[in-house]
């Protein structure tokens, strides 16, 4: 049990939220069609769990493989802020790069397993978002394409978390295709995205002198990567409204725009980190679960976590909220 602690714990577990309910959202909207199966349901969820924990992991493996981690954590040490952390089980000695190598190869041949189980039951359209999902999750961090190190990272992730991620479990579900679970898994993409964007301007300076390409790179201009930051928090609320105008979704979606609150406040915050990065916050409880908020402090992450957590939890109600309108 420890050992799968352990690997659950490096896998970013915690993250696992954007993965689950953007998946579990989809099986919902699914429900009701004369195709659904709760059997093939819950195997593209889990199929969906155990890719997000090894495209985690084979993150940390080509990341520590680059150097980069090392490179942050010097950064750190001279007191530029920066993410730290990453990778710390193997800079430390607690793991291998092969045993990282295993355990990533492990959860996608899972992964593999199920989604193979699925495609013998829906077809090829299973097939082609898989192959599609499998080219953007291998080459995310890895040659010859590198695609986050080329600044497009937080669109492939996107793409792949939103859209590709919520049609194919819709279709696993039910085997259709309707212009609500676009615009939904389109709203869902954007919110994921806005994650690793928020997170790639505070890693701004570390991710510059590492010579990564993120999105906030590509920007520079703090107006720009601003205004960046309002559409991706803002715009997901505009598609539902319009979802709902053009009667593709019901008025009870309209209880996602419950987390708009915390769409405005992750606004205010990344405003603020452009004048004070690395101002102390005390976690409201309206912003919701905030885990391991001592050690964080103890860390000095706070500036970091506050707006990571923040990111995470928008997208978690966000599905709630969309969750409940679809049983409505």
């Amino acid at each position: 049990m420890k050992k799968i602690h352990f690997w659950l714990w490096n896998a970013r577990w915690v993250a696992l939220p954007q993965s689950i309910l953007p998946a579990i959202l989809a099986v919902f909207m699914a429900v009701g069609y004369d195709g659904f199966s709760f059997l093939y349901a819950i195997l593209a969820v889990f199929g969906v769990i155990f890719t997000h924990l090894s495209i985690n992991l084979f993150d940390d493996y080509f990341d520590y493989k680059y150097q980069n981690v090392q490179i942050r954590d010097r950064l750190a040490e001279d007191n530029i802020a920066s993410r730290i952390g990453k990778c710390d089980y193997l800079i430390t000695g607690k793991a291998t790069t092969k045993q990282l190598f295993f355990v990533a190869s492990l959860f996608l041949f899972i992964a593999i397993i199920l989604g193979s189980i699925i495609f013998l039951y829906r077809g090829y359209i299973i097939l082609y978002l898989a192959l599609i999902g499998g080219f953007l999750g291998l080459f995310y961090s890895s040659k010859p394409f590198c695609l986050s190190y080329r600044g497009l990272g937080e669109i492939v992730v996107g793409i792949m978390f939103g859209p590709l991620l919520m049609t194919g479990v819709f279709y696993a579900s039910c085997g259709v295709y309707t212009h609500a679970i676009g615009l939904v898994s389109a709203s869902a993409g954007l919110l994921v995205t806005n994650i690793l964007f928020t997170h790639s301007i505070m890693d701004y300076q570390p991710d510059k002198h590492t010579g990564k390409k993120t999105l906030a790179i590509l920007i520079r201009s703090r107006k720009a990567m601003f205004a960046v930051s309002c559409l991706l928090n803002l715009l997901p609320f505009a598609l539902i409204a319009y979802g709902i105008a053009a009667h593709y979704l019901s008025f009870w979606y309209l209880l996602t725009f419950l987390a708009l609150p915390l769409a405005g406040y992750l606004v205010y915050l990344v405003a603020l980190f452009f004048r004070n990065p690395q101002k102390k916050f005390v976690p409201q409880f309206w912003l919701g679960p905030m885990e391991n908020w001592d050690k964080i402090t103890q860390a000095g992450i706070e500036w970091f976590m506050i707006r990571w957590y923040l990111a995470r939890n928008l997208i978690m109600f966000f599905c709630v909220f969309a969750i409940i309108a679809a049983l409505l």
